[in-house]
């Protein structure tokens, strides 16, 4: 039995729905689906009543529920102290940070951010989305780096959790150039000439907001799906080398723009085929005591630990900067 299960279970014992809880812990409604079985099968029993709209709890749900919260918070909280008393003094910061951003952000920043703050001692956890927000819930890093649309919203408690915006990232079609330096592939492609698509897998939080564009372009778009993986570095891989058009963020493709190696896969004339998000850092208020949700569940009550001396710098200086400019910065 995986902790994963106990927290997808409380998850949908609290929005009462498959599709919102699965949105909710980033994975697609089969696969979470899948896990709450799963969850069965080791318990014996039914622990959902499936006949009922919106989803009720079997007597044997409620129960499993009670003890799930209990051994969630208890996990949690151990863990966050066992975390808190191997990490106390040392001046190495801890990101969790989605694949993407590990790619494409956060060497550059980093870099702008010795010249700028000085130097600093960082360890880099690279993970899925939905695993880089657990880490934060679980006290298991410092800080959080992730994008941040208003249609794909992380559920973290504004009394548990603060952030700090780092600026903004624009998701915009790409390809090989020919050998005239035109796009190899042009939107927005014809219905009997579709245009190989390079996408992201399904759940992915990019593929997400490439979801949006598409749906939100007044132009109808013809491709063929010949590729996709969770990682926008695997699609600008496969860009590169000419397999198709591939949605990726700029930081990403900045240097392969400007040696020419990729190019605009959207003509002057037609508009709205990208998507700006927000880079946004986060942290545990220092302080916090009281119980925070995720995901439209509880979470285990934070354990309050000393914050390294290291990351309160950061922060203070990134704060600050914020500040000379109040746009560029916000606290949930």
């Amino acid at each position: 039995m995986e902790t994963k299960w106990l927290e997808d279970f409380v998850s949908l014992a609290e929005t009462r729905s498959f599709s919102r809880s699965a949105q909710l812990r980033h994975v697609t409604q089969p696969a979470f689906s899948r896990r709450i079985q799963s969850l069965e099968t080791w318990a014996g029993t039914d622990l959902v009543d499936r006949s009922n709209y919106p989803t009720r709890l079997t007597p044997g749900g409620e129960t499993l529920y009670a003890q799930s919260l209990e051994v969630l918070q208890a996990l949690q909280s151990t863990r966050a102290m066992l975390r808190g008393h191997a990490s106390a003094g040392q001046d190495v910061i801890e990101f969790a940070v989605p694949h993407t951003l590990a790619f494409t952000f956060f060497p550059a920043w980093v870099s702008a951010l010795r010249q700028q703050f000085g130097p600093i001692k960082s360890r880099l956890i690279a993970l899925n989305v939905h695993d880089a927000v657990m880490r934060l819930v679980e006290g298991s890093c410092d800080l959080l780096i992730a994008y941040h649309h208003p249609s794909q919203p992380f559920q973290l408690d504004a009394d548990r959790y603060e952030m700090v915006s780092l600026g903004e990232e624009v998701v915009a079609p790409y390809a090989k150039p020919d050998a005239d330096g035109a796009p190899m592939f042009l939107l927005p492609g014809r219905p009997g000439q579709p245009l190989p698509y390079l996408g992201y897998a399904p759940g992915a939080y990019l593929g997400q907001m490439v979801d949006l564009i598409l749906k939100q372009s007044g132009t109808a778009i013809h491709f063929d799906r010949v590729y996709e993986t969770d990682m926008a570095e695997g699609l600008k891989a496969m860009a590169l080398e000419g397999h198709g058009i591939a949605f990726l963020p700029f930081s990403a493709v900045k240097k392969d723009l400007c040696a020419r190696k990729l190019v605009s896969a959207v003509p002057l004339d037609l508009k709205g085929l990208q998507i700006t998000m927000e880079v946004r850092l986060y942290r545990e208020r220092p302080s916090v005591k009281e119980n925070g949700k995720l995901g439209g569940h509880r979470s285990a009550p934070s354990v309050e630990r000393a914050t390294k001396s290291a990351a309160q710098a950061l922060w203070d200086y990134l704060l600050a900067q914020g500040r000379k400019d109040p746009t560029d910065v916000v606290l949930l």
